[in-house]
Parts: C-alpha cells; sequence; structure tokens
C-alpha cells in the first residue's frame, strides 16, 4: 500500500482499494487536492447529521454542504457568507462547530431581515408564519395573492417566510418594480408549522449572538475582511444575473468579480468559490482565470432531473474553487486537528463519511 500503510484518495476520484478509511491529513500535489486515509478508525455518517433549514431557496447548498465542511480549516474565526441565500454552509459549519462567528449577507434585504428574525426573534417570526399557514385553509392560491401583495407593501419578515415556503421551486423572482412575483406551488400548502418551528428553533440556537447580518453589496463585504476569516461564496449563476433578468435582487458582473477575488488573493485571504458547473459534457457558464492561481474541485450534486426527461442519465457537478490562502492554511493544520472530513461525492457508495478525530474522538454533532 502506497505512503507507508495509508492510501490518497483523490476529492473527486475513487478509493484506492475497497477499504474503510478515516482521514489523516489533506495535502497539495501539482495543485491538485487529495486526503491522505489510514484504516485506522470507525466511520461516523456525517450525511446522517440534521442540519436545520428555515428558509426553503432555490439554488441552496443545503444539498452539498457537507462536501464543502472539509475545506473550512479548524479553529476558523469567522465564516463570511457575502451571498448568504439559505446560508446552509454558514449552518453546518455551525452546526460541526468549525467556526467561531459568522457573516450572513445578502444583497436581498428583505432576506437579510428574515435572517435577523430567525436568529434574534425566532418566536415572533414562528408564529407569525404559523397563523399565515392556519389561514391559508381552503383558500390556498387566492390567500397567497393577499400575502404577497402585503408583503410587497410592508417587506414583513413572516410573509417572506410564507412565500418562500409556498412559492414555485422555493425560487425568487422580482419584477421591474422591485416586487416580489412568484407564484405558488398550488400543489403543496408550504412546510408544517410544526416543521418549521425545529427548523427556526435549530437555526437559531446555532448562530445566536455569534452572527452579524447586513444587507450590503458584495465588495463592502469582501473589503472589510481578513486574514482570520474564511469567506464562501455562492454568487448568483451565470447567465441569470444579467441586468434585465429580475429574479434576484442584484446583478453580478463577471469582471467586477474578478477584480475582488485578486484584491482577496493580494490580502491572502482564504475563501471558496461555488460559481459554475456542468451537466455531462455541457458546461454552464465563464471559467474563472487562471491568473487567480485557484484549485478546481468538482461535487457530484446527484442526476440532473432535465436530462432525465429527455431520457438520457447523466450527473450534474457543481464546481469549487479554493484560494491559495486556503490551500496554505489546510496543508498547515496540524494533523491531531483535521476534523470532519469527508470524501468528495466521486467516492463509492461504500466509502465512509467520517467524521472522526485523528486522536481517535469524536466531533460532537448536532
Amino acid at each position: 500500500m502506497p505512503n507507508g500503510g495509508k492510501v490518497v484518495i483523490p476529492l473527486d476520484g475513487q478509493p484506492l482499494g475497497n477499504f474503510g478509511y478515516a482521514a489523516i491529513s489533506i495535502i497539495n500535489c501539482d495543485k491538485k487536492l487529495f486526503l491522505l486515509y489510514s484504516p485506522a478508525f470507525v466511520r461516523v455518517g456525517l450525511d446522517e447529521v440534521n442540519v436545520p433549514h428555515p428558509i426553503p431557496y432555490q439554488g441552496s447548498k443545503r444539498a452539498i454542504a457537507r462536501h464543502i465542511l472539509p475545506y473550512i480549516p479548524v479553529g476558523t474565526k469567522r465564516l463570511v457568507e457575502p451571498f448568504a441565500g439559505s446560508a446552509a454552509v454558514s449552518l453546518a459549519v455551525a452546526c460541526r462547530k468549525k467556526a467561531q462567528l459568522f457573516w450572513l449577507n445578502d444583497s436581498n434585504e428583505p432576506l437579510a431581515n428574515l435572517w435577523l428574525s430567525i436568529i434574534n426573534e425566532p418566536t415572533k417570526v414562528l408564529t407569525a408564519y404559523q397563523r399565515l399557514w392556519q389561514e391559508q385553509e381552503g383558500q390556498e392560491a387566492d390567500y397567497y395573492k393577499q400575502v404577497r401583495e402585503k408583503f410587497n407593501k410592508t417587506q414583513k419578515p413572516g410573509y417572506l417566510l410564507y412565500l418562500l415556503a409556498r412559492c414555485v421551486k422555493a425560487a425568487v423572482r422580482y419584477n421591474s418594480n422591485g416586487e416580489f412575483n412568484q407564484s405558488p406551488d398550488n400543489r403543496r400548502k408550504g412546510m408544517r408549522p410544526a416543521t418549521m418551528k425545529a427548523q427556526i428553533v435549530g437555526a437559531s440556537s446555532l448562530l445566536e449572538k455569534r452572527s452579524k447580518v447586513t444587507s450590503l453589496d458584495f465588495r463592502v463585504v469582501l473589503d472589510a475582511v481578513t486574514v482570520e476569516d474564511v469567506v464562501y461564496m455562492d454568487p448568483p449563476y451565470q447567465g441569470v444575473c444579467s441586468n434585465r433578468d429580475r429574479r434576484y435582487i442584484g446583478s453580478l458582473e463577471f469582471d467586477s468579480f474578478v477584480d475582488s477575488l485578486e484584491a482577496l488573493n493580494a490580502n491572502r485571504v482564504s475563501y471558496i468559490v461555488s460559481y459554475d458547473g456542468r451537466t455531462g459534457t455541457k458546461k454552464f457558464g465563464q471559467d474563472l482565470p487562471k491568473s487567480l492561481d485557484l484549485v478546481h474541485e468538482e461535487i457530484k450534486a446527484g442526476k440532473s432531473s432535465q436530462a432525465t426527461l429527455l431520457g438520457r442519465a447523466e450527473d450534474t457537478y457543481e464546481s469549487l474553487y479554493l484560494s491559495p490562502a486556503l490551500i496554505n492554511r489546510l496543508e498547515r493544520t496540524p494533523r491531531e486537528k483535521q476534523l470532519s472530513l469527508s470524501i468528495i461525492s466521486g467516492a463509492s457508495e461504500t466509502s465512509p463519511r467520517l467524521s472522526e478525530t485523528v486522536s481517535g474522538g469524536y466531533e460532537q454533532t448536532c
């Protein structure tokens, strides 16, 4: 066996042998990340960790958050999300106790205010949601339209939570006047209040007194981060962020975004970017420049529903770009502190999802 009884597994590849391995360290070989494994420890499933998610949101990284966790250095002082959305990565990181503080930012001010309410006033927002959910009985379609009209006038967090729980594909859409105009999904009533309570209370307990929530331009946020932070960015996908497309509150210009990444590199800030992807051989989005010196990884996100409808079996992959400063931090982390490493989903179904410490103890789960 290579490496003195250990095995090197590419983060997007297959394990070298049919064994159960526990993570020892993360290494960088020719700008390609690998996890170094040893068959010494009992495996524990990351998939079974129940991370709360109170905000349904199209494009949420909830399904792949566990694959992003290995790239968050243990002992991170603050995790910053300039494009927070559903804050799926922050919630997963908080659940695994891999960061002390959190900064959630979103240019959608009502969404940012909803997060403030969930974190600091969970009972208030839950009470509002429960009332709306119960009052809709028997008039779901018309009631949704009434709530949508009230939200566009008042911007109240409880109204927005109800709309997100009921709207088509949990997709935020705005018209040219900046008004929420997404239609309801009349096949469902939204998350039941009892379930929503568990999600809201869980999220609040993870983020209360540890979080800053803002609604700023992402560049303002990036100008304020430090070398002690880790920045996770999941900006609007290319192709849905032009000024003509009102599905999002703001647009994201490619060149401006690249300039911001170059500034982060110059300041040695650690960051992760979810930016493009592919289905089969069809790629979506413009490549980030090689001059940024980023390590590119792919995460298997599952089968493409669109391809399945067309009779094709194709997998969808999402890209992660890792900054030079982040790679350096991961390489410097002592082996005994490498917690919560997992095999990226390119590995076989029988491969372990790991949460052991190298000393043999276990990291506490939520």
